[in-house]
């Protein structure tokens, strides 16, 4: 039985693989050219500090440094940066369901992401418009699942945790909300999400 609808007030976020999908194939070709193959995007991450970028510790400038010191050839800074910033198609379906929701509830964004990427996801795809609201975890100085993040989430845009639920594509991340009295639900897919909504009471 679904719930009451007036218990959610707040419909929470999550951006990537969530309203925006990351395809690193140019990044990967564009290091490969200079003599760089990662064996898989934790190893890459790990050596550019990506983690100290989205806490907001090390530079935009900083991470494309890092970047470009992995390949033994030479590369064109302005090629790299590109690359990175240019990973994200969007998923229509979840970008339309926020913007609808925003017109009945609460909408906001919380996203493990740094100040590079976060301009272009504004540029390309005008997520700060979305909604109420966002925080990405560069400003919040924390990154999910830790519980830094989602308290101050809370005090910025005034969350009733029972009131509210998280959309998010990592486990972890769901359980660290609940762990504070948020809904939580792990996106697989737009339909899927949806139904979980509906069960919550969530009308769309």
């Amino acid at each position: 039985m679904a719930a009451d609808s007036t218990l959610i007030d707040n419909v929470v976020f999550d951006v990537g693989w969530v309203l925006v999908r990351l395809e690193y194939g140019p990044l990967l070709s564009c290091l490969a050219r200079a003599g760089f193959t990662p064996s898989a995007m934790p190893e890459l991450v790990a050596a550019i500090g990506l983690e100290a970028h989205e806490r907001g510790e090390i530079s935009g400038a900083t991470l494309i440094d890092n970047l470009m010191a992995l390949a033994p050839g030479p590369l064109d800074r302005a090629e790299v940066e590109r690359c990175w910033m240019s990973m994200f198609q969007p998923v229509e379906a979840m970008l339309d369901l926020a913007r609808s929701l925003a017109a009945t509830h609460r909408v906001h964004l919380l996203s493990n992401v740094g100040e590079l990427h976060w301009r272009q996801l504004i540029a390309s795809f005008g997520l700060d418009q979305i909604g109420h609201g966002a925080l990405p975890s560069f400003e919040a100085r924390a990154l999910k699942p830790d519980a830094a993040i989602y308290e101050e989430a809370e005090r910025r845009f005034g969350l009733v945790a029972a009131r509210t639920v998280f959309i998010d594509d990592l486990a972890a991340n769901i359980a660290a909300a609940r762990r504070r009295g948020w809904h939580g639900i792990q996106h697989v897919d737009p339909p899927t999400t949806i139904a979980a909504l509906g069960d919550l009471g969530v009308r769309l």
